[in-house]
């Protein structure tokens, strides 16, 4: 019988494209499979992982200890190696038969390019970048309330019922933000953005029920058209915001002594004992700093032990990127700047001051320990 994509009752389930590289999991994998964990007890449906590739059947119970379900692994020769056929090819297949209502995958390189090739195949919609996932609608409400400044009486419009996903991203350069639900069509798909969801606690014996279960795909001559060749890895410093334990970032605030700033920033990054340097949109849009350091909503979502704001006043994309941090320390010479809203600790004053007395604090700090 031919695929039906505007049946809606006969999709269920939550599914979670999982990407390995080399036989390893990516950590983007444990945040979606955490946050569609959370999508499948909202739907009350289960939570499924997806796990392409040769020889990786051993990795599936990992999935299971963040809190999938079951997952489904397909395995051949011709999917060891990445390609966009390949790939699509066997996700389709196994969707077709399936019919999974939501699909998420990482917004990486791979599932950038993936994400797209199966959703045209199948005739569905698909959100790039998400930042945030609802289903439920009193969630989705709750997040409204807390991140966005909606009139009260707008929400009385909403279908309280509505079971769609609710797919929000970054829109118009990341000053607006959109939600997106796809109604007519299944499955639901969307990209999540590497570090926005929050990853689970790992639990063994979750591991241990998770069903593991093998789906054959047939491939057909014609069906991969690429052949890799070669697989070549450059190396190139990596700028490690999602993964830092304390992050320093710097803002428009630098502006009238650009690399002095930068360097008071590392310097304050070398008294904590290491980090990494962060920056606001303006300071990328610049040219100050690469776009790898940038931190918000158009940049990557961090949360990192301790965040030091250096010049940053804290327009609503930087600190959705940044506000879950354990800890915000904000420097600033405007007593009004929002970034004093989420701040723990706020120094009001120029940071070309305030930043050296902070570093020598820091650092006497940590040698008297």
């Amino acid at each position: 019988m031919a695929f039906n994509n505007t049946d809606l009752a006969a999709f269920k389930d939550i599914w979670v494209f999982c990407e390995q590289r080399e036989g390893k999991l990516m950590n983007t994998d444990f945040e979606l499979i955490s946050e569609g964990r959370k999508l499948a007890d909202e739907r009350g449906s289960d939570l499924i992982g997806i796990l392409i590739g040769n020889g990786v059947k051993d990795l599936a119970p990992q999935l299971g200890g963040y809190g999938a379900d079951k997952v489904y692994v397909i395995e051949d020769p011709a999917l060891e190696i990445y390609t966009t056929d390949g790939y699509a090819k066997a996700l389709c297949d196994i969707i077709e038969d399936k019919k999974p209502e939501v699909v998420l995958f990482g917004a990486t390189n791979y599932g950038r390019d993936l994400a797209p090739r199966c959703a045209a195949r199948l005739g569905t919609g698909l959100t790039a970048d998400c930042t945030h996932l609802d289903i439920d609608m009193n969630n989705y409400v709750e997040f409204l309330k807390s991140a966005s400044t909606l009139p009260a009486e707008k929400y009385e419009r909403f279908n309280m019922e509505d079971v769609n996903l609710k797919m929000t991203r970054p829109a118009f350069g990341g000053h607006l933000m959109a939600t997106i639900i796809c109604p007519r069509f299944r499955p639901c798909m969307s990209t999540v953005r590497p570090g926005v969801m929050k990853k689970a606690e790992f639990d063994q014996s979750k591991a241990d029920a998770c069903v593991v279960e093998s789906y054959n795909v047939e491939f057909a001559d014609g069906d991969i058209k690429t052949v890799v060749e070669e697989v070549v890895k450059a190396s190139k410093k990596i700028v490690d915001l999602i993964g830092a334990d304390i992050i320093v970032s710097v803002g428009r605030g630098i502006k009238k002594d650009i690399e002095g700033g930068i360097k008071l920033a590392e310097d304050l990054i070398e008294a904590f004992g290491g980090g990494v340097l962060g920056g606001s949109r303006v300071t990328v849009d610049s040219g100050w700093l690469s776009h790898d350091h940038q931190v918000g909503q158009t940049g990557k979502t961090v949360h990192p032990k301790i965040y030091v704001a250096l010049g940053i006043s804290g327009s609503i994309q930087h600190k959705a990127g940044m506000q879950e941090s354990e800890l915000i320390i904000a420097v600033n010479k405007d007593p009004n700047a929002p970034i004093f809203e989420i701040a723990d600790y706020g120094i009001c004053g120029d940071l070309f001051k305030v930043t050296p007395m902070l570093t020598e604090a820091i650092a006497a700090a940590i040698a008297s320990k």
